[in-house]
C-alpha cells in the first residue's frame, strides 16, 4: 500500500510508521517534523495543518489509506476536505474518552453513552476538551471509516509514564506501595499491537467504530507478572482511595502520582470495555511479560524520567500507613 500517516514522529504515529514499513508497505508521514524523527524507511513530508493550505505538499498525490491521529477538529476537517477524496481507506484514531459513562462496566463501542461534542468552530482541543474535541474529529471523518476509539496505550516510547512507572518501580524490588484492591481493574494496549492492527484493518478495508483496548486484567495481576517479568521480587502494600488522598497521592499520572490508579466507583467502567468486537476484527495483544521487559529496556537505554512518587515519597508515604496500622492496633 501508499500509506499516509499525518503525523507519524510520536509514539503510536512513529510505531505504525514503523509496522507498515517492516510489512514492505510506502509509508510517508506528514508532520511539522519538530515532535521527533520518523521511523526508519518512511519519507517525511513537512506540512503544518494549523493553517488554511497547510497539506498543500499532499493534495495531488493519491494514497491507499490514510492514518489521521490528530486531537484538534480543524486540522481533521481540513485534513479530510483536502484528502479524503482520494484515498480508498481512512483510519481516525479517537479515544475511549468520547464515552460519557465512566461508572459502568463492560460498555461496548455501539452502545455505550458518548459526550458532547465541541462546537463545529472549535479549532482546537484542550485537555479538558480532549474526549468532546476527538468526537467532533470522528463526527469530521464520517461513518464510512475505520474509527479506533483507543484505550491506555502502553510500552516503549510511551511519553506518559502511565504504564512505564510500573516495571521500573518494580525492578527496584522490595516493599511497593500498590493503589486500591489487588482486584481493581486495569485495561491498556501495548504500542506495536495497536499499530498492527491500523495496519491491518487498512490492509483488509475494515470500517467502523471500535474500541482499540486489550482485555481487562486485576491490578494484582498486573504488578505480579511485570516483576516475575523484571526478576523482581517484591511485596505489595495496599492502600485505600481514602489513605492515598490524604497523603496527596495522585492519580493516573504525573509527578507525585501512583499511574494507572483511577478511583473508584468512579472510573469502574473505564477499565472494563468489552472488546470483543475488536478481537474478532484481528485486535491482538501480546504476553504482558513482554511490554514490561521492553518497556523497562527502552527506559535504560533511552535514560528517560517516568513521572509518579519518587523513591523518597513512596518510603514517606509508607511509612505514614504503617504508623497509623500500628496506631490503630494500639
Amino acid at each position: 500500500m501508499r500509506l499516509l500517516i499525518l503525523g507519524g514522529s510520536q509514539f503510536l504515529g512513529r510505531a505504525i510508521a514503523a509496522y507498515a514499513c517492516a510489512a514492505g508497505h510506502e509509508v510517508t508521514c506528514a508532520a511539522r517534523g519538530l515532535s521527533g524523527p520518523i521511523a526508519a524507511g518512511a519519507r517525511l513530508v513537512v506540512v503544518d495543518r494549523d493553517v488554511v493550505d497547510g497539506l498543500a505538499p499532499l493534495v495531488d498525490q493519491d494514497f491507499d489509506a490514510v492514518v489521521d491521529v490528530s486531537r484538534h477538529p480543524g486540522q481533521v476537517r481540513r485534513a479530510v476536505a483536502a484528502l479524503k477524496p482520494r484515498a480508498a481507506h481512512w483510519t481516525f484514531v479517537s479515544t475511549v474518552s468520547v464515552y460519557a459513562d465512566n461508572r459502568t462496566p463492560g460498555q461496548r463501542a455501539d452502545t455505550a453513552p458518548l459526550r458532547e461534542p465541541t462546537a463545529p468552530d472549535v479549532e482546537h482541543s484542550s485537555e479538558a476538551t480532549y474526549g468532546a474535541a476527538k468526537l467532533a474529529c470522528e463526527q469530521a471523518v464520517g461513518e464510512d471509516a475505520f474509527i479506533c476509539r483507543a484505550g491506555l496505550i502502553v510500552g516503549p516510547e510511551d511519553p506518559t509514564g502511565r504504564f512505564s512507572y510500573w516495571p521500573a518501580r518494580l525492578a527496584r524490588g522490595g516493599e511497593v506501595l500498590a493503589p486500591g484492591a489487588p482486584d481493581d481493574a486495569v485495561q491498556f494496549i501495548d504500542v506495536r499491537d495497536l499499530a498492527r492492527w491500523i495496519v491491518h484493518a487498512a490492509e483488509v478495508g475494515l470500517t467502523g467504530i471500535y474500541d482499540g483496548i486489550g482485555s481487562t486484567m486485576t491490578r494484582d495481576a498486573l504488578l505480579v507478572e511485570c516483576a516475575a517479568a523484571v526478576g523482581a521480587s517484591c511485596t505489595f502494600t495496599w492502600a485505600d482511595r481514602a489513605f492515598l488522598e490524604a497523603h496527596d497521592v495522585r492519580r493516573w499520572a504525573g509527578p507525585r502520582s501512583l499511574p494507572l490508579w483511577l478511583p473508584l466507583p468512579d472510573y469502574a467502567g473505564f477499565a472494563t470495555r468489552d472488546t470483543t468486537p475488536a478481537r474478532n476484527a484481528g485486535l491482538q495483544a501480546r504476553p504482558l511479560a513482554e511490554t514490561a521487559r521492553d518497556t523497562l529496556a527502552w527506559l535504560r537505554q533511552a535514560n528517560s524520567h517516568v513521572d509518579g512518587l519518587t523513591i523518597d515519597e513512596e518510603r514517606g508515604v509508607l511509612a505514614a500507613w504503617h504508623a497509623r496500622r500500628g496506631a490503630t492496633a494500639t
